[in-house]
């Protein structure tokens, strides 16, 4: 398969630079750089200009099937903004940083100049050239610089054919490890009502529905002391970095549902004891309750916790493994207790308020048992499926660097 120069085959035309403050409301769409997106032409955010406009750049008016380039530099392996123009997008005119190929279809298909555009190979020579400064750009003899492989246009007929069924595959083959995934999260949510008797098991006091037989209702800080956090000042360096475990919210979405053994913040005994913060014991449950609101863990040993976190320490009758899912369970009911305009926050007399409801303490610590278990078998299908996902998300560029070994 010999090699060509894509200047060869096609050349780049950029778009007009049309002024701004000719644009309308309505009326013709104008095909800017944002309007490029990977495979698809996105239109929501479209400008416009009137008829009379449209017909003074004909050299400017995008037809059906034209393929398209971003003039913005690629970045590998984060998708190349390229697409290709349907009937659907016209009409419309070519603005400045997207590329049109003007391509000689005795030499190249347009759909096999489509396909390799898409590749890895091409965008891996395009970033070659060094960086303007701003905004990075890439020009249209840049484009029209890089080598493709070149067979005859039968063979680009069944290369093209062949790129596409497995594109298609590689699609479906995605398509079902999402919907499994999203099963495994229906499942998750059935395993939580099943456990919690179809109840949300924290509510405030005007929403506490009928309790299952042999459960109650108590007020949570009856039966856990209800703690807040602190921050020791970060203007003084020796107060961090010792022996006490500080958990924070940077951390708290990869420990959700989890015992927390060790964090990634640390204080010590001086930044405890010149703050608010308290060193709370190995058990006390942790609720995020402030911009990633809901997320709950485990303290797995004594540690403090910033002002982010409502802490609970559990009394005898509440079992914090219980409590730590009671709150996942109701974790989208406790997030609209969340207010503020800039920050949801769950503030402390709400927080005062929390009822629970649960069985006796055997019960608690039978149902958390359960549910550990049943969880984890969905937390290894949930690793090995979003794994494949991974995998299959991959599939396409390989797919195309394949095909277009030179």
């Amino acid at each position: 398969m010999r090699p060509a120069k894509i200047g060869d085959v096609a050349k780049v035309q950029s778009g007009f630079a049309f002024k701004s403050t000719t644009f309308k409301t309505s009326g013709i769409r104008l095909l800017r750089n944002t309007n490029i997106l990977p495979k698809r032409v996105y239109w929501d955010d479209a400008a416009f200009l009137d008829e009379a406009e449209y017909q003074r750049y004909p050299d400017y008016q995008i037809k059906d099937g034209d393929v398209l380039i971003s003039l913005d530099r690629p970045i590998i392996n984060s998708g190349f903004k390229v697409a290709r123009v349907t009937k659907d997008d016209l009409p419309a005119l070519l603005v400045q940083r997207v590329g049109r190929f003007v391509i000689d279809p005795l030499k190249v298909l347009p759909e096999y100049l489509y396909a390799f555009v898409q590749s890895n190979s091409f965008i891996g020579k395009v970033t070659g050239h060094d960086q303007s400064l701003g905004v990075p750009h890439i020009s249209p003899t840049q484009v029209e610089a890089v080598e493709l492989p070149l067979p005859s246009i039968t063979r680009q007929e069944q290369m093209v054919a062949s790129i596409n069924a497995q594109l298609v595959e590689a699609e479906l083959a995605s398509i079902g490890i999402k919907a499994q995934l999203h099963e495994l999260q229906a499942l998750s949510g059935a395993i939580y009502r099943q456990a919690y008797a179809s109840i949300l098991p924290i509510a405030t006091p005007h929403k506490l529905p009928e309790p299952p037989t042999g459960w109650r209702w108590r007020k949570l800080s009856h039966v856990a002391r209800l703690e807040s956090g602190h921050t020791p000042s970060r203007l003084r360096p020796d107060w961090w970095g010792g022996d006490i475990s500080w958990l924070s919210l940077t951390e708290i979405r990869a420990l959700d549902g989890r015992w927390v053994e060790e964090t990634q913040l640390r204080t010590n005994r001086e930044g405890i004891a010149n703050s608010a913060a308290r060193v709370l014991p190995r058990g006390t449950v942790c609720l995020s309750r402030t911009a990633s609101v809901g997320f709950v863990a485990i303290m797995g040993k004594p540690m403090a916790t910033s002002q982010d976190f409502a802490n609970w320490v559990c009394g005898e009758c509440l079992d914090p493994d219980f409590l730590m899912h009671a709150l996942i369970r109701s974790r989208a009911s406790l997030r609209e207790m969340a207010m503020g305009a800039t920050h949801k926050t769950i503030y402390m007399p709400a927080l005062e308020s929390f009822h629970i409801c649960a069985p006796d303490i055997y019960e608690q610590r039978r149902i958390a048992k359960d549910l550990k278990s049943q969880l984890a078998e969905i937390e290894t299908l949930r690793v090995a499926l979003t794994q494949c996902a991974q995998d299959i998300s991959a599939l396409p560029q390989r797919i195309l660097a394949s095909a277009f070994e030179i």
